[in-house]
């Protein structure tokens, strides 16, 4: 088969993409100006229209607003998903973005269930480290998560028994201890009911259906160093952006 010819993205999604890319990593902070359309326009050398329509994509997917005074990062109530706080951290040393606060609720060894166990590739039973945190803003609670990862990392990364913060998150703990690196995950959402130990902590009645995002962590060697679960805030949105070829 011949190969197939790629052309250029056009320069208003090239110019959202790359404020877009920004804006989540945490190198353009809630409340900062964005550049003026006539700026933008000079600077990648387009049309002031063109500039105009890459300010309004990101308007459109949530990421900016814009007044009278200019357009400002806003994410507002956007979602922040474990391989956006994995990326953040790569790129900026945190994976927290600023106003959010993260409360490590508890941290130990425990035997893994059935669901656990499969998303591990392990027998039931077996000690999994299990760590859960609440992350949360001005706005109330984005999101509760617990992760579960092999219970023979604590004893390269001891810390992963301790309920306290992890600077370099797991991920960043389990590549500088072991040199295990996440390099692909896959995300399932789907609807659950809020679990009796969880309602009190998003703040729902048990039973409520919620949103929730799993992700498995695979590190270079095919191996899951991780697994995920994230139940979502009241009233936080989850959304992804994609290139389409």
């Amino acid at each position: 088969m011949a190969p197939e010819i790629r052309r250029e993205l056009p320069p208003f999604m090239q110019i959202a993409n790359h404020f877009r890319q920004k804006i989540i990593d945490g190198e353009i902070g809630p409340g900062v100006k964005l550049p003026s359309i006539a700026e933008l326009s000079e600077e990648w050398g387009v049309a002031t229209a063109t500039a105009a329509k890459g300010i309004k994509q990101l308007q459109a997917e949530g990421y900016v607003r814009s007044s009278t005074q200019g357009t400002f990062a806003d994410l507002g109530r956007k979602q922040t998903t474990g391989s956006d706080r994995l990326r953040m951290l790569r790129v900026g040393g945190t994976g927290v973005r600023p106003g959010e606060r993260v409360e490590i609720l508890g941290a130990g060894l425990e035997p893994a269930r059935a669901e656990i166990a499969a998303a591990l590739g392990i027998g039931e039973g077996i000690p999994v480290i299990r760590r859960r945190r609440r992350y949360a803003d001005d706005d109330g609670v984005i999101a509760v998560s617990t992760s579960w990862l092999p219970g023979e990392l604590a004893a390269s990364a001891p810390e992963l028994l301790a309920a306290e913060p992890l600077p370099e998150m797991t991920f960043g703990l389990v590549e500088e201890r072991t040199g295990r690196r996440a390099v692909r995950r896959r995300d399932v959402v789907a609807l659950r009911p809020v679990p009796e130990d969880m309602a009190p902590l998003l703040g729902v009645p048990v039973d409520t259906p919620v949103l929730t995002l799993a992700n498995h962590y695979w590190d270079q060697h095919g191996t899951v160093t991780e697994y995920a679960v994230d139940f979502l805030g009241r009233g936080r949105p989850l959304s992804a952006e994609y290139d389409m070829p």
